[in-house]
């Protein structure tokens, strides 16, 4: 079949993505930028069987001409995160436009990854996904609706806030909300469901809920991480913390923005736990406990194969989405801190330490201030530093990696190019080259900035004493560190 696949760059979408190949099916990745694409995972095999068609879904004017023989689509696109307060009009808009593109096709069905809407009172966000189920049930096809409650796997948003919480906290001082009842599922398991319900016409026109074996409160997920992970923790409810204070408590506890903080906070009142199990019988497979899906996603984060992260989404940050093309570097109007050294040794072992810079391993000197500067960004309503890496030892444009978002990474040339999210009064570039020079290697390192008016002028002058102590050692310390 052909298969019309929304949110490919996405945390679920890029999961899916290889499953439907993998099942024969050729599919059409609609993306708003197919720099953003994931063409250096995949081999020239896979690829043959996967179209990529740019196109911004927010936009009516910006919409492609898709193939007419589509069979069937997915629609795997959400703001929970975004940081505009019109994300319902923006999640309509989208879903309207969607539908627009799909009539055009030949597509028998819409296959849409929803919440779990089963309560009155919804929060804004659970209310948003309904709506677009009724959107999406407009269309010529008929819509497959699966409502999901949080997602358990690595780089989720759920599991990565939990293990922030469990990890770093041995006293955890929490809201009320944490008695309220939900049914994790396993990633693994919404990736079979999303697949199962494919091309079978019992699930036309039907709406299903999916959760896992479990029905905990958020209070029992956090006790059972930490006793999966040999912790001890207490965990104090008080009935003081306000929606927006517990909003900010996770922004400051945790790797979360405050727009993504205030939607799960605001959403913690509902009950998602499931009111059917008639997907079970339809698409029969070994449904993963809430500690089974704990112990899978820690097995692919020590495999370092985590497919996707939450934290690569662009509506988490305040980029632009064309973000990519901020890959020039502007050259006048700008300062700079240059460094280059030479080496004579092992260039691809310098270039794994640039690899693997920031997340858990720290920017190689002086990550006490790297840390300070984090927490300073995160108190003026920034990404922070906690956000760390999707993985380790992997970077591909797009990812987030701490306070930066990677522009390019050309590893067999040598080359990463990080642009800052971080507040700022001004735009900042942080490149990394490894080039030959005769018998030797140079490491090219610099650090660009155009600033913003007087204001950005200030900053530079302000940072540039750190500047002078970091840059000279980190640059050093990458070339040495092998």
């Amino acid at each position: 079949m052909k298969i019309l696949l929304t949110g490919s760059t996405g945390y679920i979408g890029r999961r899916l993505l290889p499953v439907l190949v993998a099942a024969g099916h050729h599919v059409i990745c609609l993306v708003r930028d197919q720099r953003r694409f994931d063409w250096e995972d995949f081999t020239a095999d896979f690829l043959q069987q996967v179209t990529v068609i740019e196109g911004d879904l927010n936009q009516s004017s910006d919409l492609p001409s898709l193939p007419s023989d589509i069979n069937a689509a997915y629609y795997l696109v959400h703001s929970m995160s975004s940081s505009n307060p019109d994300f319902t009009s923006l999640e309509s808009e989208s879903a309207k436009n969607f539908v627009s593109l799909v009539n055009q096709t030949q597509a028998k069905q819409i296959i849409y990854l929803s919440g779990i809407v089963n309560d009155e009172d919804l929060s804004d966000h659970l209310l948003s996904r309904k709506n677009v189920e009724g959107i999406l049930a407009t269309a010529k096809a008929p819509l497959t609706v699966l409502r999901a409650a949080i997602i358990i796997g690595s780089g989720s948003a759920s599991f990565e806030i939990i293990r922030d919480l469990v990890e770093k906290l041995p006293v955890m001082i929490a809201p009320k909300w944490l008695k309220t009842r939900c049914q994790p599922i396993g990633i693994r398991n919404v990736i079979e469901y999303l697949h199962g319900v494919l091309h079978k016409p019992e699930t036309y026109g039907q709406t299903f809920d999916i959760g896992g074996t479990e029905i905990l409160t958020y209070n029992q997920m956090l006790y059972g991480f930490a006793r999966m992970r040999g912790l001890k923790r207490w965990i104090i409810t008080i009935p003081l913390l306000t929606p927006k204070l517990s909003s900010l408590w996770l922004v400051f506890v945790t790797s979360t923005t405050y727009s993504l903080a205030r939607s799960l906070v605001n959403s913690m009142k509902n009950e998602v736990i499931c009111h059917d199990e008639r997907i079970r019988a339809i698409v029969p497979t070994h449904l993963l406990s809430y500690e089974e899906a704990l112990r899978l996603a820690f097995d692919k984060i020590s495999q370092k194969n985590v497919v996707s992260s939450w934290k690569d989404s662009i509506s988490l940050s305040t980029l632009d989405r064309n973000f990519l093309n901020n890959t020039f570097v502007p050259e006048h109007g700008v300062f700079t801190d240059h460094r280059q050294i030479e080496f004579v040794g092992d260039r691809t072992k310098v270039i794994e330490n640039i690899w693997t810079i920031g997340g858990n391993r720290g920017w190689y000197f002086g990550n006490w201030m790297w840390r300070i500067r984090g927490i300073l960004d995160k108190m003026v309503g920034g990404v922070g530093l906690r956000r760390g890496r999707r993985s380790d030892t992997d970077l591909k444009a797009g990812d987030a990696l701490d306070f930066w978002r990677v522009l390019v990474a050309d590893k067999p040339n040598g080359r990463l190019l990080l642009y800052a999210e971080m507040k700022l009064p001004g735009e900042a570039w942080l490149e990394f080259k490894v080039k030959e020079n005769g018998d030797k290697h140079v490491l090219m390192q610099t650090a660009t900035y155009r600033p913003l008016g007087l204001w950005g002028r200030l900053y530079w002058y302000s940072v540039l004493p750190f500047h002078g102590l970091i840059f000279p050692k980190m640059a050093q310390r990458i070339v040495t560190n092998v």
